[in-house]
């Protein structure tokens, strides 16, 4: 009897897998998602147990995180993703009023400081306002960017409306303060609107002039200590820059291929915020220099592909919408890890799927489905428009 398929293997046509970009995006997710799951397991086993915690409290936590944002996942796949255009203004509103909430003087019993800032809503579930901010900013920009395509030519008219909406929300995020989720949506939105035909010139013009307050953010307190030890890493190893020092030391550690999963000694005290913050240098600890270019290959991967998929949209939205998507993973995962590798100063990113975060994986895992609706929309894409 014959079991070997006759003709060419085909994937499927239909469900979340349709075309091979999505079904790409969606396998590509999974391996991700489970390569974090066990990366954090090691990476944070002992940090819950110098809590008194047991040594799964992390991953377990994550694990639930990663089921809810899964569902959000295949919803959004199976939804049209022309529903976000309809309800770009409505989700902004929703992000704006959270952000609102999160830095009013009076909401502290649901929105409490932590470690110096005020960031979370716990309200029955904790959730962070500034993460759902990233898919309004994606959604809403897309949207817009549609609409004011012919007259990007006039700062004004063309930028000036998406200049007033970012600098609300990046002040309301700035406030709280969270100052890396701020860059990642500062850069998010002009990402959008450049693809959409803005003109170049207009945006190195707001860069002069928002390098003043730039400057302003990072020249003030532990930021310009941050700064100083990343220009020049030997003058503060005990202090400023003992994070991205042993994030050194972690990866230079692994070698070729590391020292074992399980085995690395950095989550030991030594590396902190190991789960999360610097997960990537626990991983190239534990995994190598063959785990972190494995590592760096998937998220490749999962961007390229992406931006395939913005390509192939049947319409403008779908493609600046997938930009963006596409770009919120590119941001995040290598600012990450060029933050581990002292290429860059540390910023609090967390590592796409990977790091301890149940908002951000949330919200991660929602973007991909939003890709995925991208990709199964349409298979003639931006050619079936020319």
């Amino acid at each position: 009897m014959d079991i070997a398929p006759i003709g060419p293997i085909r994937l499927p046509d239909s469900g979340l897998g349709r075309g091979w970009e999505a079904a790409a995006v969606l396998g590509l997710t999974l391996l991700l998602l489970s390569f974090g799951l066990v990366a954090l397991y090691s990476a944070s086993s002992v940090y819950a147990l110098r809590q008194g915690l047991p040594d799964t409290y992390y991953v377990i936590r994550q694990a639930a995180g990663a089921g809810v944002g899964m569902a959000g996942l295949m919803l959004c796949a199976l939804l049209p993703y022309k529903l976000w255009e309809k309800g770009a203004w409505a989700l902004l509103f929703i992000s704006i009023m959270g952000l609102v909430v999160v830095v009013l003087p009076f909401t502290t019993s649901i929105a409490p400081e932590i470690n110096g800032a005020r960031r979370w809503l716990r309200v029955g579930v904790t959730v962070q306002p500034s993460e759902l901010a990233k898919i309004a900013v994606i959604v809403w920009t897309a949207s817009l960017a549609v609409k004011k395509a012919p007259m990007f030519r006039s700062l004004g008219r063309g930028l000036g409306p998406f200049l007033a909406v970012w600098g609300v929300v990046l002040l309301l995020i700035l406030v709280e303060p969270h100052l890396s989720t701020a860059l990642v949506i500062g850069l998010l939105g002009p990402l959008i609107v450049f693809a959409a035909g803005a003109r170049i010139s207009h945006f190195v013009l707001l860069g002069v002039l928002a390098a003043p307050v730039l400057w302003l953010q990072l020249s003030v307190g532990f930021r310009a200590a941050r700064i100083a030890s990343f220009l020049n890493p030997a003058s503060d190893p005990g202090g400023a820059g003992f994070q991205v020092h042993q994030s050194l030391v972690a990866l230079g550690s692994g070698g070729i291929s590391g020292v074992g999963i399980g085995q690395g000694r950095q989550k030991f005290g030594f590396l902190p915020e190991a789960h999360n913050d610097f997960v990537f240098a626990m991983i190239g600890e534990e995994w190598g220099f063959l785990g972190v270019v494995i590592l760096v290959a998937l998220y490749t991967a999962i961007v390229l592909v992406g931006f395939r998929i913005a390509r192939r949209a049947p319409d403008a939205f779908g493609e600046l919408v997938a930009i963006g998507c596409a770009s919120l993973i590119a941001v995040q995962a290598f600012l990450h890890m060029a933050v581990g590798l002292a290429l860059a100063p540390p910023t609090g990113l967390p590592l796409p799927l990977v790091s301890y975060g149940r908002s951000n994986l949330i919200v991660t895992l929602v973007v991909l489905g939003i890709l995925i609706s991208v990709a199964r929309s349409a298979p003639g894409g931006k050619a079936a428009r020319a």
